[in-house]
């Protein structure tokens, strides 16, 4: 139900199973997967667990029972014996493709909620690959290569735990006269125990604290308990729900599906069953049986929409597949408590409804829904409400929804909206987000609102004002699993919320990066601001405003200053690279030049007044010697030769060029001057090439050949001198030549995106070989990404000993020379534009 119990991913499990077959005499494996099927999950954990200790599960069974296994961990939320289950999945070479890429995408989920979010970061990357249209594994895997970059207000906030939590859940605060009411599945002392089956914790009601000054608070930790708890503030008698004259603007958290909880939960640890700040169960008519909550208030107090099971006038209703769904009441306010209640017009036994949210002039609703049509498992819509009548709700879209779940919509005093989402990248389970809604529009970025409000765990069910200066959220980042806590936050300095952008400054000749740049531009006040790029030539920029043109100039002694513009229009949460060539002066190039060949004649012996060397090699009438260049150009995967290949030769002695183009044999021919260094780049739409630089000129010799090799869209490029030390992943000095070179293509590509791979050879175990590999091929895609290469034109991938490119296998004797040819790096084109 969405009502409290744990946002668990599909919200088409929310609810509760009626179905009562007998499984006494069936067998184990089949009574575990009635149990898992009817959404009984902890009873599924125990059937399973055992079914597993045993032999004589044929491979197939054994495969299947650990899906369903680690499955049923991550619905009650136990992400560590989820991650165990998994990892024995993936350590026992599964085929991952096909429907069984999915247990790549919840591996990394475990992964992330257990905060170790480097190995998240490779399985996203494998989920990115098998499932390219599905945008949570570029999202993931891009964040999680930076993870910091949620930190940036780490300090802006004070959160605190609060005096009203329990060991069981609470959660999803909102305000109601002077006091909250919350969702809990605390212990009734007294009356019958019912318990909801997903994982055997009571159903959910709600519960009102009348006096907020009652709440005592410690500061928050991510384990323990509190340090102290001020025992002095007492609540006050609770009067009647709903007969004030007014109530304070609506707090509305929605909380969605049905349960949480992980095994450890019933096992006695944390607190007590009895809060040190005492509260009341509401009002009698709203909690029934089953779940309730959470709660969107009318400002005058006057009516409430909930969230409750499909429960109403005493009876309980179920989809076809035998699933009691979770839908959206309202009730009036009446002398003596609420009655009245009536369901939502846009209910349906069929799917559920739940978290209701309403906008500050109480004329639209957003909730939470996983019916047809939507974008994943549970998105948000929006009705209108017009003289008591409603329309047909509305999805927000991909903005906000994505292939994951969102809900807990909140709207602030602005009329701002703030949910919770497992699909937009964040630091795992569920994140708190915040979007600008313009009537039912989005507009703007989507904001991941980072720690510390966020954590790996579940961050859900924020009430807080238009300018969040501070507010109560929930989490269950304490003990994790069903204990969801609430928690109080103050903002303490201005947030960093703007688009962050790297700037990678270098040399456009040596492709160098360079320090002590300084780079200006104005703020989106207008007021000038400077920079200085660091050793690596980077600038990182924290907090441009978004939606904004900006111009940055950057100056540096004995270059030519360069400006270029970037717009924040479409910056997400990840920052953003650009790169800023400098280059030095033409009179500048010309005189090192000349002083350089000056001072090496000299020291070559060459006789100016004579015009003939001592070796006795003699000038031309001009006193210069010439020959020729010339050369073919051909594609790499079948040798033919390319015609229309505009080449373009550059001598670094006077900084002049020329162009041809290759003819139907792509040939190209050029006259040069001895003595002087030559660059000769091809260019051909949809290809690429190395290119080639010819040192110190020869012309005794006669013509110098200098052929080139084009390549495209699926060709891989081998990177040459990438040296690493044994069982290591970091890159050694001596192995960067390779690396800057393709910086350098990189660079004269700018539409260009490849996979950086990286093999071994068969020595050493399958199992360490891919590890290394997959260390070292990221290893190379971050040192081009400190380079000033935007990340999302880099994939990498380790391929261990799967690709030897000669027959030296396991148990195979070769020579160190066949070993080496085994241990390459090398990179595919993905895209030229």
């Amino acid at each position: 139900m969405f009502v409290g119990t744990r946002k668990i991913l599909a919200m088409l499990a929310l609810g509760i199973s009626l179905s009562t077959v007998s499984i006494a005499q069936e067998s184990l494996f089949k009574a575990a997967e009635h149990h898992y099927e009817n959404l009984s999950y902890v009873k599924a954990i125990e059937a399973f667990e055992s079914l597993i200790a045993r032999k004589g599960l044929s491979d197939s069974q054994k495969l299947t029972a650990n899906i369903m296994l680690a499955d049923s961990y991550a619905k009650i939320k136990d992400a560590v014996n989820a991650e165990r289950i998994y990892k024995s999945i993936f350590d026992n070479g599964t085929d991952l493709s096909g429907e069984n890429s999915i247990i790549l995408l919840k591996y990394a989920q475990a992964l992330a909620s257990n905060g170790k979010y480097e190995q998240s970061q490779d399985l996203y990357e494998s989920y990115m690959q098998k499932v390219e249209n599905d945008p949570r594994g570029k999202g993931f895997s891009k964040l999680y290569n930076d993870v910091t970059i949620l930190n940036k207000n780490m300090n802006c906030y004070k959160v605190d735990y609060l005096s009203i939590n329990t060991n069981a859940a609470d959660f999803s605060p909102s305000y109601f006269n002077d006091g909250l009411v919350f969702i809990s599945n605390r212990k009734n002392t007294t009356g019958v125990r019912r318990v909801f089956e997903w994982n055997n914790t009571p159903f959910l009601d709600m519960y009102y604290l009348d006096d907020i000054s009652a709440l005592g608070s410690t500061a928050a930790g991510l384990g323990g308990g509190p340090a102290s708890v001020d025992l002095s503030k007492k609540r006050k008698k609770s009067g009647v729900v709903g007969d004030d004259e007014y109530t304070a603007p609506t707090a509305n958290d929605s909380r969605t599906i049905g349960t949480y909880g992980g095994t450890n939960i019933s096992m006695g640890l944390g607190y007590g069953d009895k809060p040190i700040t005492e509260s009341d169960k509401f009002d009698a008519t709203l909690n029934s049986k089953y779940h309730e909550g959470p709660t969107a208030f009318f400002k005058d107090g006057s009516r409430v929409i909930f969230t409750r099971n499909n429960f109403l006038n005493g009876k309980a209703a179920k989809s076809s597949d035998g699933i009691n769904k979770l839908k959206l009441y309202i009730a009036n306010a009446e002398k003596d408590g609420w009655g009245d209640l009536s369901e939502l017009p846009f209910n349906s036994d069929e799917y559920s409804t739940g978290h209701p949210a309403l906008s500050p002039d109480e004329k639209l609703l957003f909730f939470a829904s996983d019916m047809p049509g939507g974008y994943g498992g549970t998105d948000i819509y929006v009705s209108r409400i017009d003289n008591g009548n409603w329309s047909a709700p509305i999805n927000l879209g991909p903005q906000v929804n994505t292939k994951g779940n969102e809900m807990f919509p909140f709207i602030d005093e602005k009329g701002n909206m703030y949910f919770s989402s497992d699909g937009h990248p964040g630091l795992g389970d569920l994140d708190i987000f915040f979007v600008q809604i313009d009537g039912i529009t989005s507009r703007g970025r989507i904001i991941n609102l980072g720690a510390p409000i966020n954590s790996s765990k579940d961050d859900f069910g924020i009430v807080t004002d238009g300018t969040r200066l501070n507010g109560y959220f929930s989490s269950n980042r304490k003990r994790g699993g069903n204990d969801d806590d609430i928690y109080k936050f103050e903002r303490e300095c201005e947030l960093k919320e703007g688009c962050q952008l790297i700037l990678a400054i270098y040399d456009a000749e040596t492709k160098m990066p360079l320090d002590n740049v300084i780079v200006s531009y104005n703020d989106g006040d207008g007021n000038r601001q400077e920079a200085i790029s660091d050793s690596d030539g980077s600038i990182n920029i924290e907090d441009l405003d978004s939606d904004h043109e900006f111009t940055f100039r950057a100056e540096r002694d004995g270059y030519n200053p360069n400006t270029i513009s970037y717009s924040t229009e479409d910056c997400d949460n990840e920052p953003s690279r650009i790169e800023i060539p400098l280059s030095i002066p033409q009179e500048q190039v010309v005189a090192q030049t000349e002083n350089s060949s000056d001072n090496e004649g000299n020291e070559n012996g060459l006789n100016s007044d004579s015009g003939i060397s001592e070796s006795g090699f003699t000038k031309g009438t001009s006193g210069i010697n010439t020959c020729n260049i010339h050369g073919r150009v051909t594609l790499q995967k079948n040798g033919l030769p390319i015609a229309g290949v505009l080449i373009k030769i550059k001598n670094e002695c006077d900084g002049s060029s020329n162009t041809k183009v290759t003819d139907a044999s792509g040939y190209f021919e050029f006259p040069v001057t001895e003595g002087c260094d030559y660059i000769i780049e091809a260019s051909k739409s949809d290809l690429a090439s190395k290119g080639k630089k010819v040192s110190r000129i020869n012309c005794k010799d006669g013509d110098i050949t200098a052929d080139i090799v084009m390549f495209g869209k699926g060709d891989v490029v081998s990177i040459d001198n990438i040296y690493f030390d044994y069982g290591k992943c970091n890159i050694r000095k001596d192995a960067r030549e390779g690396l800057d070179k393709v910086v350098d293509i990189m660079r004269q590509y700018p539409g260009m995106k490849i996979e950086i791979s990286s093999h071994t050879d068969s020595r050493s175990s399958k199992e360490f070989n891919q590890k290394i590999s997959t260390g070292r091929a990221k290893a190379s895609a971050e040192y081009l990404m400190k380079r000033g290469i935007s990340r999302n034109r880099i994939t990498y991938k380790g391929y261990g000993e799967s690709q030897l490119v000669n027959g030296c296998a396991d148990g195979v004797n070769c020579t160190e020379a066949q070993h080496q040819a085994n241990r390459r790096s090398e990179f595919t084109i993905l895209q030229m534009n």
